[in-house]
């Protein structure tokens, strides 16, 4: 069994075809995903998509690159959202530098409303983070000083220093079908590096198809070349790796119901 963290499944690439991509998802062997949120305005659409299947789940959140359109957004929303127990993790959200389709300084007040409700809803923290890693550093290590939450570094790309400051405060790290591109030897050593009890593995999915899919959209069926490049980076086989990520998904994501512990 594979699951796959960080799916989004209501986008419109999937508007033709969305129960064929889950049924090949399955047929693939990835039985649970999470599908996530970019911006409050999707949460009808993604609830309904998690609401119809019992092995996917869903997170309330603002993407940094929306973060301009929910300046006012506080933590209070992002909790009163999150008691649906389908609900398992605060986010996408975080700071990106690269793009700055928001501004940074809407971007981090955004951040810390996300910061304040994974605190307070002991739900984990999924962060994208993009050129802004000594941001992220800073904002993480003084918020963790007011109160407990676990991050989760989404489709991580950054560099060891983050790596080591969100694993420092109890958090986990995923990695994504970049660790099979040519030119991303520095993701793929900051993977072999990372403990593996702390790793778990997503597709992003519509986007970065892992090869031999490159140019394709995305689908969550792709989710098996990740554990098998994964799985030759840690030396384990890929039978191992998708055991230890689906245990450490479980582990992350307390509120997802685990379907091998069902009766």
């Amino acid at each position: 069994m594979l699951v796959d963290s960080h799916v989004n499944l209501h986008t419109e690439q999937y508007d033709e075809d969305r129960e064929a991509v889950i049924e090949r998802a399955h047929g693939a062997d990835v039985t649970a995903m999470i599908t996530i949120s970019d911006r409050l305005e999707s949460t009808d659409a993604i609830k309904k998509i998690a609401d119809a299947h019992d092995n996917i789940w869903r997170t309330v959140g603002v993407h940094p690159h929306h973060a301009k359109d929910h300046a006012d957004l506080d933590a209070k929303t992002l909790i009163d959202m999150a008691q649906d127990p389908k609900v398992v993790g605060i986010g996408e959200c975080g700071l990106d530098f690269h793009y700055e389709y928001s501004d940074r300084t809407v971007q981090a007040p955004v951040l810390a409303a996300h910061i304040d409700a994974a605190r307070e809803t002991k739900l984990p923290l999924v962060l994208h983070t993009r050129d802004a890693d000594d941001d992220v550093i800073a904002m993480l290590s003084a918020a963790h000083r007011e109160g407990d939450f676990v991050p989760l570094l989404h489709c991580y790309t950054g560099g060891k220093a983050l790596a080591e400051t969100a694993l420092d405060l109890g958090g986990y790290i995923s990695f994504s079908g970049i660790i099979t591109f040519k030119n991303a030897s520095e993701v793929r050593a900051i993977a072999e590096w990372a403990p593996i009890d702390r790793i778990i593995i997503e597709t992003d999915c519509p986007y970065l198809a892992p090869v031999p899919m490159r140019g394709r959209r995305n689908e969550p069926a792709y989710l098996t070349h990740v554990a098998e490049k994964l799985a030759e980076i840690k030396n384990l086989s890929a039978k191992e790796i998708a055991q230890i990520t689906t245990d450490n998904f479980f582990r992350l994501f307390q509120r997802a119901n685990d379907p091998r512990t069902r009766p």
